[in-house]
Protein backbone atom coordinates (compact mmCIF):
# COMPACT_ATOMS: atom_id res chain seq x y z
CA UNK A 1 0.00 0.00 0.00
CA UNK A 2 1.17 3.68 -1.31
CA UNK A 3 0.10 6.35 1.49
CA UNK A 4 0.77 10.11 1.16
CA UNK A 5 1.39 12.47 3.90
CA UNK A 6 0.75 15.86 2.55
CA UNK A 7 2.93 18.90 5.28
CA UNK A 8 6.33 17.42 6.51
CA UNK A 9 5.67 19.17 10.13
CA UNK A 10 5.74 17.42 13.36
CA UNK A 11 2.48 15.81 12.94
CA UNK A 12 2.45 15.24 9.06
CA UNK A 13 6.16 13.81 9.97
CA UNK A 14 4.91 11.53 12.71
CA UNK A 15 2.42 9.86 10.97
CA UNK A 16 4.30 9.21 7.90
CA UNK A 17 6.53 6.90 10.78
CA UNK A 18 3.43 4.88 12.01
CA UNK A 19 2.47 3.87 8.59
CA UNK A 20 6.05 2.95 7.48
CA UNK A 21 7.07 1.38 10.99
CA UNK A 22 3.56 -0.55 9.34
CA UNK A 23 5.12 -1.95 6.29
CA UNK A 24 3.48 0.70 3.66
CA UNK A 25 5.36 2.96 1.28
CA UNK A 26 5.08 6.37 2.48
CA UNK A 27 5.80 9.50 0.36
CA UNK A 28 5.77 13.12 2.61
CA UNK A 29 4.90 15.84 0.90
CA UNK A 30 5.77 19.80 1.22
CA UNK A 31 6.43 22.57 -0.83
CA UNK A 32 9.38 23.26 0.83
CA UNK A 33 12.49 21.59 0.98
CA UNK A 34 14.10 22.76 4.01
CA UNK A 35 10.54 21.11 5.72
CA UNK A 36 11.34 17.90 3.87
CA UNK A 37 14.98 17.98 5.11
CA UNK A 38 14.15 18.86 8.80
CA UNK A 39 11.45 16.03 8.55
CA UNK A 40 14.03 13.20 7.44
CA UNK A 41 16.57 14.61 9.80
CA UNK A 42 13.91 14.16 12.81
CA UNK A 43 12.94 10.69 11.72
CA UNK A 44 16.92 9.81 11.78
CA UNK A 45 17.01 11.21 15.63
CA UNK A 46 13.68 9.39 16.33
CA UNK A 47 14.88 6.08 15.37
CA UNK A 48 18.59 6.60 16.75
CA UNK A 49 17.47 7.24 20.29
CA UNK A 50 14.67 4.18 20.17
CA UNK A 51 17.99 1.83 19.44
CA UNK A 52 19.61 3.67 22.47
CA UNK A 53 16.30 2.08 24.07
CA UNK A 54 16.52 -1.40 22.49
CA UNK A 55 13.29 -0.57 21.47
CA UNK A 56 14.49 -1.03 17.44
CA UNK A 57 17.15 -2.52 16.13
CA UNK A 58 19.56 -0.91 13.09
CA UNK A 59 17.72 -3.33 10.55
CA UNK A 60 14.27 -2.06 11.43
CA UNK A 61 15.56 1.48 11.30
CA UNK A 62 16.89 0.88 7.56
CA UNK A 63 13.58 -0.44 6.60
CA UNK A 64 11.24 2.26 8.31
CA UNK A 65 13.71 4.89 6.45
CA UNK A 66 13.80 2.71 3.26
CA UNK A 67 9.68 2.90 3.18
CA UNK A 68 9.73 6.81 3.50
CA UNK A 69 10.53 8.70 0.72
CA UNK A 70 10.16 12.82 0.45
CA UNK A 71 9.10 14.72 -2.44
CA UNK A 72 7.85 18.56 -2.73
CA UNK A 73 5.38 18.03 -5.79
CA UNK A 74 2.40 17.44 -5.56
CA UNK A 75 1.80 15.23 -8.61
CA UNK A 76 4.30 12.94 -7.15
CA UNK A 77 1.68 11.64 -4.71
CA UNK A 78 -0.63 9.97 -8.15
CA UNK A 79 -0.16 6.75 -7.67
CA UNK A 80 -1.23 6.77 -3.31
CA UNK A 81 -3.77 4.65 -1.80
CA UNK A 82 -4.38 6.80 0.67
CA UNK A 83 -3.32 10.33 1.32
CA UNK A 84 -3.47 12.03 4.74
CA UNK A 85 -3.41 16.03 5.02
CA UNK A 86 -1.65 17.64 7.72
CA UNK A 87 -1.19 21.20 7.21
CA UNK A 88 -2.56 24.46 8.92
CA UNK A 89 -6.09 24.67 10.12
CA UNK A 90 -7.26 26.59 7.58
CA UNK A 91 -10.29 25.15 5.67
CA UNK A 92 -9.88 27.03 2.63
CA UNK A 93 -5.98 25.89 2.57
CA UNK A 94 -7.20 22.45 2.80
CA UNK A 95 -9.99 22.51 0.23
CA UNK A 96 -7.84 24.00 -2.47
CA UNK A 97 -5.05 21.14 -1.94
CA UNK A 98 -7.65 18.72 -1.72
CA UNK A 99 -9.08 19.45 -4.73
CA UNK A 100 -5.45 19.84 -6.73
CA UNK A 101 -4.90 16.42 -5.55
CA UNK A 102 -7.56 15.00 -7.02
CA UNK A 103 -6.25 15.84 -10.31
CA UNK A 104 -3.82 13.35 -10.15
CA UNK A 105 -5.12 10.34 -8.03
CA UNK A 106 -6.60 7.44 -9.13
CA UNK A 107 -10.80 7.26 -8.85
CA UNK A 108 -11.08 5.05 -5.83
CA UNK A 109 -7.99 6.49 -3.90
CA UNK A 110 -8.67 7.66 -0.75
CA UNK A 111 -7.92 11.69 0.51
CA UNK A 112 -8.06 12.20 4.44
CA UNK A 113 -7.74 15.01 6.80
CA UNK A 114 -5.82 15.08 10.02
CA UNK A 115 -8.21 18.07 11.12
CA UNK A 116 -9.04 18.18 14.73
CA UNK A 117 -12.05 20.53 14.33
CA UNK A 118 -12.89 21.34 10.88
CA UNK A 119 -15.76 20.35 8.68
CA UNK A 120 -15.17 16.82 7.38
CA UNK A 121 -17.82 17.33 4.99
CA UNK A 122 -16.88 21.20 3.79
CA UNK A 123 -13.53 19.46 3.35
CA UNK A 124 -15.34 17.18 1.38
CA UNK A 125 -17.08 19.67 -1.29
CA UNK A 126 -13.91 20.70 -2.85
CA UNK A 127 -13.69 17.27 -4.49
CA UNK A 128 -15.07 15.81 -7.61
CA UNK A 129 -16.07 12.36 -5.64
CA UNK A 130 -16.28 13.65 -2.08
CA UNK A 131 -17.67 9.88 -0.92
CA UNK A 132 -13.76 9.21 -0.61
CA UNK A 133 -13.00 11.86 1.55
CA UNK A 134 -12.60 11.10 5.56
CA UNK A 135 -11.33 12.57 8.52
CA UNK A 136 -8.24 10.40 9.87
CA UNK A 137 -7.32 12.43 13.07
CA UNK A 138 -4.00 11.43 14.87
CA UNK A 139 -2.92 12.84 18.24
CA UNK A 140 0.44 14.56 18.96
CA UNK A 141 2.90 12.50 18.42
CA UNK A 142 1.45 9.98 16.35
CA UNK A 143 3.77 7.41 16.92
CA UNK A 144 3.06 7.16 20.73
CA UNK A 145 -0.48 8.04 21.23
CA UNK A 146 -2.96 5.05 20.73
CA UNK A 147 -6.15 7.09 19.57
CA UNK A 148 -6.80 7.99 16.03
CA UNK A 149 -10.28 9.35 15.76
CA UNK A 150 -11.96 8.69 12.46
CA UNK A 151 -14.65 11.10 11.18
CA UNK A 152 -16.90 10.05 8.10
CA UNK A 153 -18.63 13.14 6.39
CA UNK A 154 -22.37 12.67 5.35
CA UNK A 155 -20.42 12.39 1.71
CA UNK A 156 -18.08 9.54 2.76
CA UNK A 157 -19.12 5.88 1.63
CA UNK A 158 -19.49 2.96 3.73
CA UNK A 159 -17.04 1.52 2.11
CA UNK A 160 -14.70 4.27 2.90
CA UNK A 161 -15.17 4.51 6.67
CA UNK A 162 -14.71 0.58 6.74
CA UNK A 163 -11.63 0.60 4.80
CA UNK A 164 -10.04 3.28 6.30
CA UNK A 165 -11.04 1.83 10.08
CA UNK A 166 -9.38 -1.36 8.94
CA UNK A 167 -5.97 0.14 7.48
CA UNK A 168 -5.66 2.32 10.91
CA UNK A 169 -6.31 -1.12 12.98
CA UNK A 170 -3.91 -2.52 10.94
CA UNK A 171 -1.04 0.34 12.17
CA UNK A 172 -1.95 -0.95 15.57
CA UNK A 173 -4.17 2.04 16.42
CA UNK A 174 -7.53 1.80 18.71
CA UNK A 175 -10.01 3.44 16.34
CA UNK A 176 -12.79 5.32 17.23
CA UNK A 177 -15.69 6.58 15.13
CA UNK A 178 -17.30 10.08 15.57
CA UNK A 179 -19.59 12.19 13.99
CA UNK A 180 -18.28 15.33 12.00
CA UNK A 181 -19.66 17.41 14.66
CA UNK A 182 -17.35 20.42 15.64
CA UNK A 183 -14.09 18.85 18.12
CA UNK A 184 -15.41 15.45 17.05
CA UNK A 185 -15.07 13.01 20.14
CA UNK A 186 -11.87 14.39 22.20
CA UNK A 187 -11.07 18.11 21.73
CA UNK A 188 -15.18 18.74 22.46
CA UNK A 189 -15.32 16.42 25.44
CA UNK A 190 -12.28 17.91 26.91
CA UNK A 191 -13.24 21.68 26.76
CA UNK A 192 -14.28 21.61 30.50
CA UNK A 193 -10.73 20.31 31.28
CA UNK A 194 -9.67 23.94 30.36
CA UNK A 195 -12.75 25.60 30.21
CA UNK A 196 -13.98 25.21 33.90
CA UNK A 197 -10.52 25.49 35.37
CA UNK A 198 -10.06 28.71 33.86
CA UNK A 199 -13.42 29.89 35.03
CA UNK A 200 -12.47 28.66 38.87
CA UNK A 201 -9.12 30.78 38.34
CA UNK A 202 -11.10 33.72 37.30
CA UNK A 203 -13.43 33.96 39.70
CA UNK A 204 -10.52 33.57 41.99
CA UNK A 205 -11.38 30.70 43.76
CA UNK A 206 -8.18 29.38 43.50
CA UNK A 207 -4.70 30.19 42.42
CA UNK A 208 -3.64 27.83 39.15
CA UNK A 209 -1.03 25.90 41.11
CA UNK A 210 -4.26 24.47 43.36
CA UNK A 211 -5.94 23.98 40.32
CA UNK A 212 -3.24 21.99 38.97
CA UNK A 213 -2.42 19.82 42.03
CA UNK A 214 -6.59 19.50 42.61
CA UNK A 215 -6.68 17.53 39.54
CA UNK A 216 -3.38 15.77 39.62
CA UNK A 217 -3.77 14.67 43.26
CA UNK A 218 -7.47 13.73 43.23
CA UNK A 219 -7.95 13.11 39.79
CA UNK A 220 -5.07 11.04 38.62
CA UNK A 221 -4.94 13.39 35.60
CA UNK A 222 -1.40 13.38 34.68
CA UNK A 223 -0.95 17.06 33.93
CA UNK A 224 -3.07 19.67 35.86
CA UNK A 225 -5.19 21.75 33.25
CA UNK A 226 -2.54 24.82 33.38
CA UNK A 227 0.24 22.72 32.70
CA UNK A 228 -1.16 21.42 30.00
CA UNK A 229 -2.67 24.31 28.36
CA UNK A 230 1.20 25.42 28.51
CA UNK A 231 2.59 22.37 26.88
CA UNK A 232 -0.39 22.70 24.01
CA UNK A 233 0.67 26.27 23.85
CA UNK A 234 -1.92 28.70 25.01
CA UNK A 235 -2.97 29.95 20.90
CA UNK A 236 -3.87 26.58 19.88
CA UNK A 237 -5.34 25.83 22.68
CA UNK A 238 -7.43 29.07 22.50
CA UNK A 239 -7.94 28.62 18.94
CA UNK A 240 -9.49 25.38 19.36
CA UNK A 241 -11.96 26.44 21.77
CA UNK A 242 -12.75 29.53 19.94
CA UNK A 243 -13.89 27.76 16.68
CA UNK A 244 -15.74 24.73 19.01
CA UNK A 245 -17.76 27.65 20.40
CA UNK A 246 -18.40 29.46 16.82
CA UNK A 247 -19.27 26.41 15.13
CA UNK A 248 -21.72 25.29 18.47
CA UNK A 249 -23.57 28.69 17.44
CA UNK A 250 -21.61 30.34 20.85
CA UNK A 251 -23.42 27.62 22.90
CA UNK A 252 -22.45 28.75 26.42
CA UNK A 253 -20.41 25.39 27.68
CA UNK A 254 -18.02 26.13 25.52
CA UNK A 255 -17.20 29.76 25.75
CA UNK A 256 -13.60 30.89 25.56
CA UNK A 257 -11.52 32.64 28.52
CA UNK A 258 -10.07 36.17 28.97
CA UNK A 259 -7.17 34.90 30.22
CA UNK A 260 -6.13 32.36 27.84
CA UNK A 261 -7.12 35.19 24.72
CA UNK A 262 -4.81 37.56 26.80
CA UNK A 263 -1.92 35.40 27.13
CA UNK A 264 -1.99 34.31 23.79
CA UNK A 265 -2.01 38.14 22.78
CA UNK A 266 1.15 39.07 25.09
CA UNK A 267 3.38 35.95 23.34
CA UNK A 268 3.11 34.12 26.74
CA UNK A 269 2.09 30.79 24.86
CA UNK A 270 3.49 28.42 27.24
CA UNK A 271 6.64 26.14 27.06
CA UNK A 272 7.34 27.11 23.53
CA UNK A 273 7.81 30.95 25.03
CA UNK A 274 9.26 30.51 28.00
CA UNK A 275 5.87 31.76 29.87
CA UNK A 276 2.52 30.49 29.90
CA UNK A 277 0.65 30.35 32.82
CA UNK A 278 4.01 29.28 34.43
CA UNK A 279 7.99 30.23 33.46
CA UNK A 280 9.76 27.95 32.55
CA UNK A 281 14.06 27.65 32.51
CA UNK A 282 15.69 26.09 29.00
CA UNK A 283 14.93 22.93 29.88
CA UNK A 284 11.24 23.22 29.70
CA UNK A 285 10.90 22.71 33.69
CA UNK A 286 8.38 25.68 35.48
CA UNK A 287 10.40 27.40 37.66
CA UNK A 288 7.33 30.06 39.04
CA UNK A 289 4.13 30.98 38.39
CA UNK A 290 3.54 33.64 35.43
CA UNK A 291 0.37 34.85 37.15
CA UNK A 292 -1.03 34.99 40.14
CA UNK A 293 -4.95 35.04 41.73
CA UNK A 294 -6.44 36.61 44.65
CA UNK A 295 -8.75 34.56 46.40
CA UNK A 296 -11.61 36.66 47.09
CA UNK A 297 -14.89 35.41 46.41
CA UNK A 298 -17.73 32.75 46.72
CA UNK A 299 -16.69 31.80 50.05
CA UNK A 300 -13.35 30.40 49.26
CA UNK A 301 -11.78 31.91 52.28
CA UNK A 302 -14.35 29.57 54.11
CA UNK A 303 -13.17 26.27 52.87
CA UNK A 304 -10.25 24.40 54.06
CA UNK A 305 -7.29 23.19 51.74
CA UNK A 306 -8.65 19.57 51.39
CA UNK A 307 -12.42 21.28 51.25
CA UNK A 308 -11.22 23.47 47.95
CA UNK A 309 -9.69 21.04 46.21
CA UNK A 310 -12.27 18.54 46.49
CA UNK A 311 -14.52 21.27 45.03
CA UNK A 312 -11.82 21.91 41.96
CA UNK A 313 -11.75 18.13 41.38
CA UNK A 314 -15.71 17.67 41.55
CA UNK A 315 -16.82 20.60 39.67
CA UNK A 316 -14.15 19.89 36.96
CA UNK A 317 -14.82 16.32 36.76
CA UNK A 318 -18.80 16.76 36.54
CA UNK A 319 -18.61 19.10 33.98
CA UNK A 320 -16.47 16.45 31.74
CA UNK A 321 -18.97 13.48 32.50
CA UNK A 322 -21.62 16.09 31.36
CA UNK A 323 -20.08 16.80 28.04
CA UNK A 324 -19.07 13.28 27.37
CA UNK A 325 -23.05 11.97 28.22
CA UNK A 326 -24.50 14.92 26.01
CA UNK A 327 -21.56 13.59 23.45
CA UNK A 328 -23.13 10.29 23.53
CA UNK A 329 -27.11 12.10 23.80
CA UNK A 330 -26.66 13.40 20.53
CA UNK A 331 -24.90 9.89 19.13
CA UNK A 332 -21.63 11.61 18.22
CA UNK A 333 -19.77 8.34 19.42
CA UNK A 334 -20.49 5.27 21.31
CA UNK A 335 -20.48 4.73 24.76
CA UNK A 336 -17.29 2.33 24.28
CA UNK A 337 -15.28 4.95 21.74
CA UNK A 338 -16.14 7.88 23.68
CA UNK A 339 -14.43 6.35 26.86
CA UNK A 340 -11.66 4.96 25.01
CA UNK A 341 -11.28 7.92 22.85
CA UNK A 342 -10.07 9.89 26.49
CA UNK A 343 -8.36 7.53 27.86
CA UNK A 344 -5.91 6.45 24.60
CA UNK A 345 -5.96 9.90 22.81
CA UNK A 346 -5.52 12.37 25.82
CA UNK A 347 -4.40 9.91 29.05
CA UNK A 348 -7.73 10.29 30.88
CA UNK A 349 -7.40 8.36 34.36
CA UNK A 350 -11.15 6.66 33.34
CA UNK A 351 -13.11 6.80 31.11
CA UNK A 352 -15.24 9.49 31.64
CA UNK A 353 -18.54 7.45 31.27
CA UNK A 354 -16.96 4.69 33.37
CA UNK A 355 -16.27 7.70 35.83
CA UNK A 356 -19.85 8.53 36.16
CA UNK A 357 -21.21 4.83 37.02
CA UNK A 358 -18.10 5.10 39.47
CA UNK A 359 -19.34 8.18 41.24
CA UNK A 360 -23.20 7.47 40.64
CA UNK A 361 -25.49 9.12 38.24
CA UNK A 362 -27.38 10.98 41.05
CA UNK A 363 -24.17 12.65 42.50
CA UNK A 364 -23.88 14.01 39.02
CA UNK A 365 -26.87 15.19 38.27
CA UNK A 366 -27.15 16.93 42.25
CA UNK A 367 -23.42 18.58 41.32
CA UNK A 368 -24.46 20.41 37.77
CA UNK A 369 -28.16 21.38 39.30
CA UNK A 370 -26.39 22.64 41.72
CA UNK A 371 -24.07 24.39 39.86
CA UNK A 372 -26.93 25.48 37.59
CA UNK A 373 -28.99 27.05 40.51
CA UNK A 374 -25.94 29.19 41.82
CA UNK A 375 -25.15 30.80 38.27
CA UNK A 376 -28.25 30.18 36.61
CA UNK A 377 -26.10 30.18 33.42
CA UNK A 378 -26.96 27.46 30.42
CA UNK A 379 -23.55 26.33 30.87
CA UNK A 380 -24.21 23.79 33.98
CA UNK A 381 -27.43 22.81 32.42
CA UNK A 382 -27.41 18.96 33.05
CA UNK A 383 -27.37 16.75 29.65
CA UNK A 384 -31.24 15.48 29.28
CA UNK A 385 -29.20 12.13 29.11
CA UNK A 386 -28.14 11.97 32.79
CA UNK A 387 -31.13 13.09 34.03
CA UNK A 388 -33.08 10.01 32.04
CA UNK A 389 -30.36 7.65 33.63
CA UNK A 390 -31.18 9.47 37.25
CA UNK A 391 -34.71 8.72 36.78
CA UNK A 392 -34.74 5.25 35.76
CA UNK A 393 -31.40 3.97 37.65
CA UNK A 394 -29.54 3.49 35.08
CA UNK A 395 -25.80 3.46 34.46
CA UNK A 396 -23.27 3.43 31.16
CA UNK A 397 -21.34 0.46 31.67
CA UNK A 398 -24.08 -2.35 33.39
CA UNK A 399 -22.72 -4.88 35.74
CA UNK A 400 -22.47 -7.70 33.67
Amino acid sequence: MIVGVIGSGTMGSGIAQVAATSGCKVKVFDTKQEALDKSQKGLEKILSRLIEKGRIDEAEKQRIQTNISYVNELKDLGDTDLTIEAIIENLEIKKKVFSELEKYVSDDAIIASNTSSLSIASIASSLQKPERCIGIHFFNPAPLMKLVEIIPAVQTSEEVKNKVANIIKDWKKVVAIAKDTPGFIVNRVARPFYGESLRIYEEGLADLVTIDHSLKELGGFRMGPFELMDFIGNDVNYTVTETVFKAFYYDPRYKPSFTQKRLSEAGYLGRKSGKGYYNYDEQGKIVSQNISSSITSSGAEKLSKEELSQYIFNRVLVMLINEAADALFWNIASTEDIDNAMTKGVNYPYGLLAWADKKGIDWCVSKLDKLYNEYREDRYRCSPLLRRMDRENRTFFPAS
